[in-house]
């Protein structure tokens, strides 16, 4: 069985072999950017790429801490979630674009760690034919197992086109993991990967970089497209060891498992 740091190792080594840089993880509070309090994305360490200066490389692979609150009401709660956290990611900075992107992240799940193409799904931007396109005839995903979506799951940032901020931003693609039918799941037979019953895992996000918004929500192709991707080591590692909670995965069992055996002496101690 893998361990997390196979996988890791074998992210950071299979990007390295299609010609990325591979860069340290940035601190966990950004040392340069006072926008944020901490990191908490693989991309935010290149805003300077993204937005065209310091190009010394303009591809680059990384598995970065994140720590995040926006979640914090559900941790504890679902199987997926997390404050700190482990990010991979690959990036493209005015070099390659979704062709690229979605071919390797195919080729690292289903070549690499030999996940079963029948437990994958993928979302789109609903209006995103070019993406549809190389998921359908490229990858020879099933069309039953694409589905479209809307402005607040599959654009990034989310809901940007209607709402803001302006800046670059694009669409994504989603790729989940199929733990199989959850029988109470209020949608029945029409559940997908935009439901939250757990039956999908969403694993890896690939964001198509290509618009800048612009006031009245006009978006202008980027003389030069990006990609940024993200894929959270934790869910992914419980996909791989075959576990439905990212909390049974070999990350966290040693933890979990001194903390019972404290409590259970510290208990003793008290009665």
């Amino acid at each position: 069985m893998l361990s997390t740091n196979d996988i890791r190792a074998k992210f950071l080594n299979f990007f390295k072999s299609k010609n990325h840089s591979i860069v340290a993880s940035d601190s966990l509070v950004p040392k340069d950017d006072p926008t944020v309090l901490f990191t908490t994305a693989g991309m935010q360490q290149f805003k300077p790429q993204f937005l065209g200066r310091d190009l010394t490389y303009t591809r680059a692979s990384t598995c970065q801490k994140c720590l995040r609150t926006d979640d914090l009401d559900v941790v504890g709660k679902t199987d997926f979630h997390h404050t700190f956290f482990e990010m991979l990611g690959n990036f493209s900075f005015g070099d390659y674009f979704k062709k690229e992107a979605i071919a390797w992240a195919w080729e690292f799940l289903t070549g690499e760690l030999k996940l079963p193409k029948d437990r994958l799904w993928v979302s789109v931007y609903k209006d995103d034919e070019e993406a549809y396109g190389i998921w359908l005839n490229d990858i020879k995903q099933p069309k039953e197992r694409i589905v479209k979506l809307g402005d607040k799951s599959n654009f990034w940032p989310s809901n940007a086109r209607l709402n803001g901020p302006n800046g670059p931003c694009g669409p994504c693609s989603e790729i989940f993991y199929d733990y199989g039918v959850n029988p109470n799941c209020p949608n029945g037979a029409q559940c997908d990967p935009d439901c939250s019953c757990g039956r999908f895992s969403e694993v890896w996000n690939l964001v198509f970089t290509q618009f800048n918004r612009k006031d009245g929500g006009v978006l202008e192709p980027l003389p030069a497209k990006n990609i940024d991707t993200g894929m959270g080591l934790e869910r992914l590692v419980a996909v791989v060891q075959g576990k439905k909670s990212n909390y049974e995965t070999d990350n966290f069992t040693a933890i979990l498992s001194v903390i019972k055996e404290t409590v259970k002496s510290n208990s003793g101690t008290m009665t």
